[in-house]
């Protein structure tokens, strides 16, 4: 099986901020850690996630980014960008973070991930990142990192490698799934809906599609 490594671990807690949205407090800021963690069914140990009607929960445990990613939009922003300033929790090398399957599975020390859902930009991400059109720009190049489930809690570390123990045979990968929210895929969508054990965010943007389409 392919794999990659943890370059970093990294976590953050929630803080006041008067830019980010409505809530004013926010745990975007997740900084490299020391050490081995250890992840469970909401994520992981010393990490927080402050806006919980739309973060975290068991199928945003753990949130992965390519580092490799990250060097291509430091070279477009023209500034260096540091592992977790995406608010990633995990930032790998060697792995194409964006292209994992729906369902794909993760072996990363003796914690077993799942890939479950991709990343949808906000005003927080905006504003964090303060960048022009940064939502726009962050949708149309659809490198949104893994959200990832924790199927069995372990601890987890620097260094370790990324073992892909389950590749499913559908050939759904997480960034066309988020393409098709906005490209207005409806077949795509459906077939995501089909998987087994998907997640029920899905239904958002398949709904959304079918009320563009006139179909509710």
């Amino acid at each position: 099986m392919n794999k990659g490594i943890v370059q970093s671990v990294n976590v953050g807690r929630a803080v006041d901020a008067e830019w980010a949205g409505t809530l004013k407090r926010t745990a975007i800021d997740k900084n490299p850690v020391q050490g081995r963690v250890r992840a469970q069914t909401l994520g992981l140990d010393g990490d927080e996630q402050a806006d919980t009607a739309n973060h975290g929960g068991p199928d945003q445990a753990v949130y992965a980014y390519a580092r490799e990613e990250l060097d291509l939009w430091q070279e477009r922003l023209g500034r260096p960008l540091r592992d977790g300033v995406f608010g990633e929790n995990l930032t790998t090398r060697g792995l194409t973070v964006s292209k994992a399957l729906i369902g794909e599975r993760w072996r990363i020390g003796d914690a077993l991930l799942e890939v479950v859902l991709p990343r949808t930009p906000c005003a927080v991400f905006r504003n964090w990142i303060d960048a022009q059109a940064w939502v726009k720009r962050f949708t149309e190049e659809a490198r949104t990192g893994a959200y990832l489930r924790v199927l069995e809690e372990g601890e987890i570390g620097a260094g370790d490698e990324v073992h892909i123990e389950h590749r499913p045979d559908h050939g759904i990968d997480i960034s066309s799934a988020f393409r098709a929210g906005y490209e207005r895929d409806l077949d795509l969508l459906r077939r995501v809906m089909a998987l087994p054990g998907r997640s029920d965010t899905w239904k958002e943007p398949l709904a959304r599609v079918e009320k563009q389409l006139g179909l509710r």
